[in-house]
């Protein structure tokens, strides 16, 4: 009663000086005891919204109604402002934005089994204010899982368990300053937007089939780069072992540092995955990785591997920010590690994430031949690149009247360049993405979209 109540004065339909109804009125009203409403009247007494006036009863005195309506109109403004979309447009019934892992896979029956082993053993201890780099059994096992998998030399203590990579973000950028950054471009809007938000200015460094360009980089005159060179995005190329070298080089002068962004390392499919730069400069670079996209996003675990010099200042920004991570998904995301049942999962996610792979290129082929593929030996999207230049906004918006969603390259990226879509295939069975590509095809193809005019797209 008193919800019903308060919604009605924060809503505006009971305003300041409005009467309520006598006690003893209403519950005969709703068939309730008095004691109900008296209790409900004084609920919403406590908390500001009415008052007893003499002569007058019970009296709506509160302003809920104007501070609820700014507050819910602020937050839709703030996630209008944005700069990618949150969620799906109207009418969409296949999104292939990138980023999106397959949630359907969450291993909930390990996790559920490794949860039990982790509270049969918890203590007291385990379940404080630790330390705020993270649980001690999580990062022994992720610096073993890392260098079996990745390659990274690092010890235990050298990890920061995050919230996820944007945190791990924010954390550098605490430390570095209002800095300028290098940053892909192509890259990801996304982590721009992150940098920019903390303080540092991302300055665009161009992205050709090698990588990074490192001469444009050294050019730039910044100290600190951000990269995606196990698998870039949205390219998908790979740094090349000339570029690498190039940037270690670069990054051994005093003061500069990478920032390695290892944000798809588990996925690979045609080609054995190229090791981190970590393990060739781990004094020279600040290694970031997450479960988002091998677990789900919604996790928000990550880790943040720095040069031991900036272990004291990222500790001390971890501690002010949360003083760590939530204690039991570390220990259970520890077991599920130790236990194998980690690597089982990715290599049933792969799996999967290779038939749909297979089945989205597969029908890009048949229908819209005139597009080059890029990116498809690893991660979770593929680069369409298409002729001409500066109309992709306008091709994604063709494709999402169709009911597709996808993301234009001109998003990712400060430069002009050539036409793309980004398209991410790991949330949809093989059937849903010859379905889209099919859609993408008519959406973009004259001959057949003049064919098609009258056909909706299927469900």
């Amino acid at each position: 009663m008193a919800d019903g109540l308060r919604d009605a004065i924060v809503t505006g339909r009971l305003a300041e000086g409005d009467r309520l109804p006598a006690t003893r009125l209403l519950a005969g009203e709703l068939g309730v005891s008095r004691g109900v409403v008296v209790q409900a009247y004084q609920r919403l007494a406590d908390e500001g919204l009415t008052g007893a006036r003499t002569g007058s009863g019970t009296v709506v005195t509160g302003h809920g109604t104007a501070l609820g309506h700014r507050a819910a109109g602020d937050r839709r403004r703030t996630l209008a402002e944005l700069r990618l979309p949150l969620s799906v447009s109207d009418g969409i019934d296949l999104d292939l934005s990138p980023g999106v892992p397959d949630l359907s896979a969450f291993p909930r029956t390990a996790w559920l089994r490794a949860e039990r082993a982790v509270l049969d053993r918890v203590t007291g201890a385990d379940l404080g204010y630790g330390d705020p780099g993270g649980t001690p059994r999580l990062r022994a096992e992720l610096v073993g899982w890392l260098a079996r998998t990745r390659g990274i030399r690092a010890e235990a203590d050298d990890v920061v368990i995050c919230g996820g990579v944007a945190q791990g973000l924010a954390l550098l950028a605490h430390v570095l300053g209002k800095n300028d950054v290098g940053v892909e471009d192509p890259g990801s809007r996304g982590a721009w937007d992150q940098m920019s938000y903390w303080g540092l200015r991302p300055v665009g460094v161009p992205v050709d089939d090698d990588g990074m360009r490192i001469d444009e980089l050294a050019a730039t005159g910044v100290d600190t780069a951000l990269l995606t060179p196990a698998h870039q995005f949205p390219t998908g190329v790979v740094l090349s072992p000339e570029r690498r070298r190039a940037l270690l080089t670069w990054a051994a002068a005093p003061g500069r540092l990478v920032v390695e962004d290892d944000y798809d390392a588990e996925h690979r499919y045609d080609r054995a995955p190229v090791a981190a730069l970590q393990g060739s400069a781990p004094d020279r670079v600040a290694y970031l990785g997450s479960v988002s996209k091998s677990l789900a996003p919604g996790m928000r675990v990550g880790w943040l591997i720095a040069p031991r010099r900036m272990q004291a200042a990222l500790l001390a920004a971890k501690h002010a920010s949360d003083l760590g991570n939530p204690a039991l998904p570390q220990l259970v995301l520890a077991e599920l590690i130790a236990s194998g049942d980690y690597e089982r999962h990715l290599r049933v996610v792969r799996a999967r994430q290779r038939r749909r792979r297979d089945a989205l290129l597969a029908g890009l082929r048949e229908h819209l031949p005139q597009a080059r593929v890029t990116g498809v030996a690893a991660g979770l999207h593929l680069l369409v690149l298409l002729p001409g230049e500066g109309e992709d906004v306008l091709l994604a918006e063709k494709v999402s009247a169709f009911g597709v969603q996808s993301h234009p390259l001109s998003w990712h990226r400060q430069r002009p360049g050539p036409n793309g879509l980004v398209l991410g295939y790991a949330a949809h069975a093989p059937d849903r993405l010859a379905e889209a590509a099919r859609r993408i095809g008519r959406a973009l193809n004259p001959r057949e979209r003049s064919q098609n005019r009258s056909v909706a797209p299927s469900s």
